[in-house]
């Protein structure tokens, strides 16, 4: 008799048991990643739209700040889509696309 159990979801550990402090992490997660969106989008902005910062120094630096924007938007809304609906579970292919976007 074949072995015939596939993997079809990854179980994740919870931040907290309790709703008010999943509640605090994702609010806490949500003000990280606007941070984050925010800082680096005007990093961003700035080092394309001023011609005196296209030196090699502000190339890496934005090459870096969208390099920190593709890396926290990879992870972080899961993160906090776990935290506010309480869920502990992610998909094979959720799972699969997060490693690939996240290495990409």
């Amino acid at each position: 008799m074949p072995n015939s159990s596939s993997i079809s979801e990854f179980l994740l550990l919870a931040l907290a048991d309790t709703r008010q402090l999943q509640l605090l992490h994702f609010w806490l997660l949500l003000g990280i990643y606007l941070a984050a969106l925010l800082g680096n989008g005007l990093i961003s902005t700035a080092v394309a739209c001023d011609h005196r910062l296209h030196t090699p120094m502000y190339f890496f630096l934005l090459n870096l700040a969208l390099l920190d924007l593709g890396c926290i938007s990879t992870t972080l809304p899961k993160a906090m889509a776990n935290a506010l609906w309480d869920t502990r579970d992610i998909s094979y292919a959720g799972c699969a696309a997060q490693v690939f976007f996240l290495l990409f």
